[in-house]
């Protein structure tokens, strides 16, 4: 099945793989939470135990140096994209009140971007994070 939509997190290839793994978790997240109807029902298995709904399309992680994940971020900003950003800053916080405050203390153009995670409709996505390769 093919979507109008997509879901795409870019995490810097130079983070070590908890780092990457973190990044990707907590932008998917983002995600989940922060765009209405992304997400498909429960599941249940035969023993009619539930489990929590998960997205409802496929996720595209990407990779890429932080020139190409910082370019990522200006295109998406610029085409208005739903988007969610992880910078170097919150590995070394605790909790989301620090991760919103360390977040807004820097302006935009001095983000050291981690990841970033983009939602809208496929063809904008797509432009957003040309040139970035799929997370091998």
């Amino acid at each position: 099945m093919r979507f109008d939509t997509k879901i795409g997190i870019v995490v810097r290839e130079d983070l070590a793989i908890w780092q990457k793994l973190n990044v990707t978790a907590f932008l998917a997240s983002a995600v989940a939470v922060g765009v209405e109807g992304v997400t498909g029902e429960p599941y249940l298995d035969g023993s009619g135990n539930v489990y929590l709904p998960m997205f409802r399309q496929p996720v595209l992680v990407y990779t890429g140096d932080a020139e190409a994940v910082t370019r990522a971020h200006g295109r998406a900003l610029a085409r208005g994209l739903p988007m969610a950003l992880y910078t170097e800053e919150l590995f070394k916080t605790g909790n989301d009140a620090d991760n919103r405050a360390a977040v807004r203390a820097v302006a935009v153009d001095e983000l050291r971007l981690a990841g970033i995670a983009v939602y809208g409709p496929r063809n904008a996505v797509d432009k957003a994070l040309k040139g970035l390769a799929l997370h091998p």
